[in-house]
């Protein structure tokens, strides 16, 4: 394989791994930008949702399952598979994320900052102990029944279907949430409650559910980043939502956390970054790559690529 082939493969990984970081950067970004809290818990919601996915898809597939047959036996089947498992993953860790809001950060929304932030990190340990009672610290297999092979080859590099699904699924979603978030009256009072909370409520703007909201979407974003996760890589674990919920905060906070279009290119920005320096330098350096641009953006442009500095009035 030719250097050029190398940089396209790398280019192409990159951009697979970085709709996954997109996917979960949007849920830090979501709720940093109406409460200005970090939800440490957020990555466990992508450690749930593969979790949630890998029990849907072993349950449907199962020979005492009825329709097992039709899951398994055609595309159609696959697909129809495929959408149940993404669905019901989103919807589970989506209610997952209100009833956390619920109950460990409203009683918190007018206390000092670290609260919340402690509260977040609290659930966050209790989640992931909870996962590793219930199911095992071992690592289980995540059985792949979407074909894997070679979708579209650009010299000696190829891009397999898998690879396809995440990045049109990636961009689909974030198209969506975008067109959302800018056009639709829920939108309009979703960015009116990030701009000002308190003057949005005396607006008429139920609060308490724009959060709610937020709290749902964010998660269930990462739940389906949690599915494309297990099936990418093959395995799931515990503690595995740790690593790829610390490197998608970083994407958010390069983007500009708070900015949905910037942790979007935040995310596809460090996956390429991270690809290319596997690629070129080693494996090893992965997590040297992405935490050194966390300290470099906090250093030289903490707003972010796309965020704006914010002066404070006195």
């Amino acid at each position: 394989m030719s250097s050029a082939d190398v940089i396209i493969q790398q280019l192409m990984n990159g951009v697979t791994l970085g709709g996954m970081y997109a996917l979960i950067a949007l849920g830090y970004t979501l709720v940093y930008g109406i409460l200005l809290m970090i939800n440490f818990a957020h990555s466990e919601m992508f450690m749930g949702g593969a979790y949630v996915g890998l029990g849907m898809l072993l349950w449907l597939t199962n020979e005492s399952f009825p329709a097992s047959e039709f899951f398994t036996g055609s595309t159609f089947g696959l697909i129809a598979l495929y959408v149940i498992v993404f669905a019901v993953s989103a919807l589970a860790i989506g209610v997952l994320g209100v009833v956390i809001e619920r109950l460990a950060y409203r009683p918190l929304r007018h206390a000092p900052r670290l609260a919340p932030l402690i509260s977040a990190i609290g659930v966050s340990i209790f989640l992931q102990n909870a996962v590793l009672l219930w199911v095992d610290s071992k690592a289980l297999p995540y059985p792949m029944f979407f074909p894997v092979k070679p979708a579209i080859t650009i010299g000696g590099a190829t891009l397999s279907t898998l690879q396809l699904l995440i990045i049109g699924t990636s961009l689909a979603l974030l198209f969506i949430l975008d067109t959302f978030i800018s056009r639709t009256k829920i939108g309009k009072a979703m960015r009116a409650t990030s701009q000002d909370r308190e003057a949005a409520g005396l607006m008429g703007i139920n609060i308490n559910y724009i959060i709610a909201l937020a709290f749902f979407i964010g998660p269930a974003l990462g739940a389906v980043a949690g599915v494309f996760h297990g099936m990418y890589y093959g395995t799931v674990v515990f503690s595995m939502g740790f690593i790829p919920g610390i490197k998608s905060f970083t994407a958010a906070v390069l983007g500009g956390i708070g900015n949905l279009r910037g942790a979007m290119l935040g995310g596809f920005t460090l996956g390429i970054v991270e690809s290319l320096g596997a690629g070129f330098l080693s494996t090893g350096y992965k997590d040297v790559i992405a935490f050194g641009i966390l300290i470099l953006v906090l250093i030289f442009r903490p707003g972010g690529l796309l965020g704006e500095s914010v002066v404070e009035k006195v």
